[in-house]
């Protein structure tokens, strides 16, 4: 009787998701590409943000104002559903930040190098941003990572310079 009920248990778990098979497990662990992760890459190299989404207008405005301090490998994703002319400010935001912004192909067209915290300044991409990836200020200097360098992230789609696998 304990074994009937440990297999229907299992069968029910696996149908939920709660539970995976070790291989399926696995493989989920080694996904190219998550809504919540940007890999950068160029000549300098290669490395992963774990990131916040911001794709609405409340996201988007909000970003990453009051926010006193962020992990070396953490930073926020700004996303447009079209490529259009992105500008910033640093209103409510109290640490420095790089932005990188971006092309539909995920393709770093500009960085504006550490922001100034709580500075209204306009801080102008230019047009043709389909994202933003801000992160701590001073980390792409310090990696090299410039204009040209590509990102990949699921929003950027399958004619992405770096698609996902």
């Amino acid at each position: 009787m304990f074994r009937l009920l440990s297999v229907v248990l299992l069968a029910i778990l696996t149908v939920c998701g709660a539970f995976a098979p070790p291989a399926a497990a696995a493989s989920s662990r080694l996904k190219a590409c998550s809504i919540d992760e940007v890999s950068v890459r160029g000549d300098w190299g290669q490395m992963r943000f774990r990131v916040d989404v911001a794709d609405d207008d409340a996201e988007r405005g909000q970003g990453l104002m009051f926010v006193e301090q962020m992990d070396r490998d953490k930073g926020m994703i700004f996303l447009w559903d079209e490529p259009q002319h992105a500008r910033f400010w640093m209103r409510n935001t109290y640490i420095p930040l790089d932005m990188l912004f971006v092309d539909e192909k995920g393709v770093v067209k500009h960085i504006h190098h550490e922001a100034v915290p709580r500075d209204d300044t306009i801080i102008d991409g230019g047009p043709g941003t389909l994202a933003v990836l801000e992160i701590n200020g001073g980390m792409s200097r310090s990696f090299g990572i410039d204009v040209g360098s590509e990102l990949q992230h699921p929003a950027f789609g399958e004619d992405a310079a770096w698609p996902c696998d």
